[in-house]
């Protein structure tokens, strides 16, 4: 299974897929023309990507990642999502800007816009117009392992403090998940297995998603 843990292996895309992240030296050329199953995994070096080929071509990509990560994680509700949130802005993030609401959305397209977003939306209130801070997750994510969700939900609490994509953001990223660019890059992994299931019509392999016992 490839290790990207190495600060060395961070990808010089945006974390939605975009282009090279501001303040960022590139380390490595973005591959503009790796094959289309490979898009989520745009900037990351090629010794990488031929890892992750290897594993495509013998068919135990989908596999490999069930093994590493055989947990889903059963936050299902949006009021489940921001208690989660929440509990590790409290535990990390104290200090920061407050956030009104955590919501799964499924009108968010996964590498065209981003796999959570974090905005500050502005609405009058006693006359005034104040900011307010939400959070909003791809639905798709409802079925995925704990570690995954955890990064998105720490690299959008991350925004808070730090809008851009740059050294001071993915340290403060690492101090609430010190694991946090293994999770990234295997959880692009885990999109790359989806879109070749789908090609294939097959199910990633992997246990089935809990089903939710809250109401949405």
């Amino acid at each position: 299974m490839p290790n990207r843990s190495r600060p060395d292996a961070r990808p010089d895309a945006h974390h939605d897929g975009g282009g090279a992240r501001p303040g960022v030296t590139t380390l490595v050329p973005v591959i503009r023309s790796a094959p289309s199953h490979l898009r989520y995994l745009t900037g990351y070096p090629p010794h990488l990507l031929q890892q992750v080929q290897k594993l495509i071509v013998e068919g135990t990509l989908a596999e490999t990642l069930a093994r590493r990560y055989p947990d889903r994680h059963s936050i299902q509700s949006d009021s489940a999502l921001y208690e989660y949130v929440m509990d590790l802005k409290a535990r990390h993030m104290r200090h920061a800007d407050q956030i009104s609401k955590v919501a799964y959305d499924n009108k968010l397209k996964v590498i065209t816009q981003a796999l959570g977003t974090h905005t500050a939306v502005s609405r009058v209130q006693g006359g005034k117009l104040k900011a307010k801070r939400e959070i909003r997750v791809a639905s798709l994510f409802k079925d995925t392992a704990p570690e995954f969700l955890r990064m998105i939900a720490v690299h959008e609490l991350a925004h808070l403090k730090e809008k851009a994509h740059d050294k001071a953001f993915y340290q403060l990223c690492l101090h609430m998940e010190p694991h946090y660019h293994q999770y990234e890059f295997d959880l692009r992994l885990h999109l790359v297995a989806q879109d070749l299931a789908r090609l294939n019509d097959v199910k990633p392999a992997g246990p089935e998603a809990p089903q939710s016992t809250q109401l949405e």
